[in-house]
């Protein structure tokens, strides 16, 4: 009898399977008549589509979060939300630190390439680090989110409210219970400022934390923190000043005081960083403010952190390169340090790699799906959906309830893709890269650029 040998997994695949077990995991519990407030088996497709927007922390929904899942749906929502957020290894190392074991070395490995680190040594201190800041920062939020939850529901519906709101938040999931986001809550200077606050520090990054953490004892931010950072700071602002030129004479988006508008327009500048959470209504936003929160849910959070797209220091990268070459360098440089051409490769990689899979999405959805007959609502209305569960940001305009069975799975990829699947795209690369490394070169030959 012939024998096969077995083939073990890559570490690229191992992450994907975590991934797609837990949101297969989830949609069967969500399938469930117990979750389901009409006390019906939810369909297949429908709870496969929230938990992988749950577990890929996006945020687009099928069905009404607050209308249609049970206390119990909700609460498996909120833990493919933290498990998502966090990342599936998150769990092996918290049950390891419950039954003081040590850890194994194959899950050390998996952990260094989850957590995109160059060597094995810390990734376990860091896992730690990243489950109890993630604790502390999430309780904080949910102190501050009581002061507006439970004057308003009560202590049981309140702390609920807060505690599923602040876990949302830091994740940048999205999902909420108050049925229709914070459209209702425009006035409400405190919650939009918690959000906003919570999401910012899921979207920066459990390593630009730990460098900050650190900081007083080795005096120097890593070059990806201060890239990160940067980014951060620079889209943040550039976003706030113009949704105020897009979007200032839009009477009927934000009602209120000058402050309150000012939170408003600033929250729309945070929350297209894969966030989800919108206080105004994106179907009567002008057309140049649609392209500005594109662009923004495109570029999306920092690599390392709960956010997706294609991240903020892979932009930052490709804008450091675009000046040196401006410049008339060859090397990419910034603050004091060169950046070595091979990341420079990956984020040119990575750019075309979600450009084109964006494109071809839009495509395919334009063929499938029904664009509403709106004035003025053409193309947008499918590239704002995709781009949104690309970047698994969870904004929509109208089009998530609608999409037919081709839409959803299509809408599925992409927040797989883009929670899972361009890491795992890198990590091959990279692993490829090295296992075919060529010893000869071929003879060079320019050829005409631009």
């Amino acid at each position: 009898m012939k024998r096969y040998k077995k083939v073990p997994l890559a570490t690229p695949q191992l992450i994907s399977l975590g991934f797609a077990a837990v949101i297969f995991g989830g949609a069967l519990l969500l399938m469930l008549p117990i979750s389901n407030r009409q006390g019906e088996i939810t369909p297949f497709i429908d709870a496969l589509f929230t938990a992988t927007s749950a577990t890929c922390v996006t945020g687009l929904t099928t069905v009404n979060t607050a209308q249609h899942w049970t206390p119990f749906g909700q609460l498996i929502i909120l833990l493919m939300i933290e498990t998502g957020g966090l990342g599936f290894m998150s769990l092996p190392v918290f049950f390891f630190m419950i039954a003081k074991k040590k850890i194994n070395l194959r899950t050390r490995m998996l952990l260094k390439d989850s957590l995109n680190l160059d060597q094995m040594n810390g990734g376990v201190n860091l896992m730690r680090y990243i489950l109890l800041t993630s604790v502390i920062i999430q309780g904080l939020g949910v102190f501050a989110l009581s002061f507006s939850f439970v004057p308003r529901y009560g202590w049981i519906k309140g702390i609920w409210f807060s505690i599923f709101h602040s876990v949302s938040s830091f994740c940048n999931a999205g999902f909420d219970l108050l049925g229709d986001s914070l459209a209702n809550d425009q006035q409400d200077i405190w919650l939009l400022f918690v959000v906003m606050t919570l999401i910012i520090a899921g979207g920066l990054g459990f390593l630009v934390w730990y460098d900050i953490m650190q900081y007083h004892t080795r005096k120097r931010l890593s070059i990806h923190s201060k890239i990160a950072l940067t980014m951060t700071a620079s889209l943040l602002i550039f976003g706030t000043f113009g949704f105020y030129l897009t979007e200032h004479n839009a009477q009927n988006l934000v009602v209120g005081n000058w402050l309150q508008r000012l939170f408003n327009t600033m929250f729309m500048a945070v929350t297209p960083r894969t966030a989800g959470y919108y206080s105004v209504s994106y179907f009567e936003m002008s057309h140049a403010g649609l392209i500005l929160t594109i662009v923004l849910m495109y570029i999306g959070g920092t690599s390392g952190s709960t956010a997706g797209g294609l991240k903020t220091t892979t932009f930052g990268v490709l804008l450091i390169q675009m000046k040196s070459i401006l410049k008339g360098r060859n090397q990419a440089e910034f603050s004091g340090r060169t950046i070595p051409n091979s990341a420079i490769f990956r984020a040119l990689t990575l750019f075309f790699i979600t450009l084109t899979l964006c494109i071809f999405a839009t495509m395919i959805l334009s063929i499938t799906e029904k664009i509403p007959d709106v004035d003025g609502l053409g193309l947008e209305y499918i590239v704002f959906e995709v781009v949104s569960a690309f970047g698994t940001v969870g904004l929509t305009m109208g089009l998530t309830p609608e999409l037919s069975i081709i839409g959803k799975i299509i809408i599925i990829s992409l927040m797989f893709i883009g929670r899972v699947g361009i890491m795992t795209v890198l990590f091959s690369l990279i692993a490829k890269s090295r296992q075919q490394e060529q010893h000869f070169k071929y003879p060079e030959e320019s050829v005409l650029i631009g």
